[in-house]
């Protein structure tokens, strides 16, 4: 396992967790606020019912204007993060085993992912798992440093023990889309870079106009392979608290080792790169918290302002305009 960082609030559980910061202002309602997954199947965007026939629980349709609405906000992001240095990538979205293991999730988590079947490969559960090996086995010249990659992609997880836990809506999906954030860095620079990381991060919220905080995970609450992570929270008005939408870690040296990923300093020596990973954010979370910020109380959605370019010009969904099926 990393070691922590000194400041990393020490914990056997999540409890003990410390904010940084709370940003935006909380709507107050008129009206009793909906979950999503009542706003979006009363509009006829999102279809549980007939995913659950297809492919059984955790699974969803997004129709007309709810496929429009995903589709916006993450090229929304991808933007947002081309703007701010990272270089857009269109990884596999299948590894190998030695993959898995180079940023940690195996063995630790093999029994949460979807493997293929006769083959040691993988379905991957987040792209930070392609986009961190990239430069797996290799030496990067040291002009490149920092490296900025960012990527959507489909993320596969069985769930393995998460019976019970958010059974009904977008949170906790079998199949989702994520645009990651990774960075590679000199060991000097990884905790500025991790702050710049979290900044990018709550960058898209501030836009969208969604409140958050964020926070810094407790010792048993990150991932083994972490020295820090700060998690943007994202502001659900009808379970009235904050949910996660974004990690952000450094794991320094932590799977560049395993990786064996170096670069060659001023001296001629070789030494390993820091590695940062971050969501930018998960799609369908922030989906979910548009759909719950913005609700009406005729049940429209209202479109945030940065996306109405992305939605062609739409500003509501409405029962009328989200017919995804209609006689031509």
């Amino acid at each position: 396992t990393n070691i922590p960082k000194d400041e990393v609030p020490v914990s056997l559980t999540e409890e003990g967790s410390v904010e940084l910061r709370k940003v935006g202002k909380i709507r107050k309602f008129d009206f009793e606020p909906k979950h999503h997954w009542d706003i979006g199947e009363n509009l006829g965007i999102l279809d549980f019912d007939r995913a659950h026939k297809v492919s059984g629980a955790r699974f969803v349709y997004y129709l007309g204007l709810g496929a429009q609405l995903e589709r916006a906000v993450y090229n929304f992001m991808l933007d947002e993060h081309m703007k701010d240095g990272y270089t857009e990538v269109l990884p596999p979205y299948i590894v190998k085993a030695s993959a898995m293991y180079g940023t940690g999730q195996y063995p630790k988590f093999r029994n949460s992912v979807y493997r293929v079947n006769g083959e040691d490969m993988t379905l991957i559960p987040t792209a930070e798992v392609p986009l961190t090996n990239y430069f797996s086995g290799e030496v990067i010249p040291a002009e490149l440093l920092p490296v900025y990659v960012t990527a959507l992609t489909p993320c596969y997880r069985s769930e393995a023990g998460a019976a019970g836990r958010d059974t009904r809506g977008l949170i906790r999906m079998h199949q989702f889309n994520k645009v990651e954030m990774v960075k590679y860095t000199r060991p000097e620079d990884s905790w500025d870079e991790l702050e710049k990381m979290t900044a990018n991060g709550e960058n898209i919220l501030k836009k969208l106009n969604i409140p958050y905080h964020v926070i810094t995970l407790t010792t048993s609450d990150m991932s083994f392979t972490a020295s820090m992570t700060h998690d943007i929270e994202m502001w659900m008005p009808a379970q009235n608290k904050y949910r996660e939408v974004s990690s952000c870690s450094n794991c320094l040296d932590f799977q560049a080792r395993r990786m064996h990923t170096q670069y060659r300093d001023e001296d001629g020596n070789l030494r390993y790169v820091h590695t940062l990973n971050g969501s930018g954010l998960a799609v369908g979370r922030t989906v979910a918290a548009i759909l719950e910020n913005y609700q009406n109380e005729d049940g429209s959605v209202t479109i945030p302002d940065v996306l109405v370019p992305y939605m062609h010009g739409v500003t509501k969904i409405t029962k009328e305009n989200a017919v995804p099926f209609r006689n031509k």
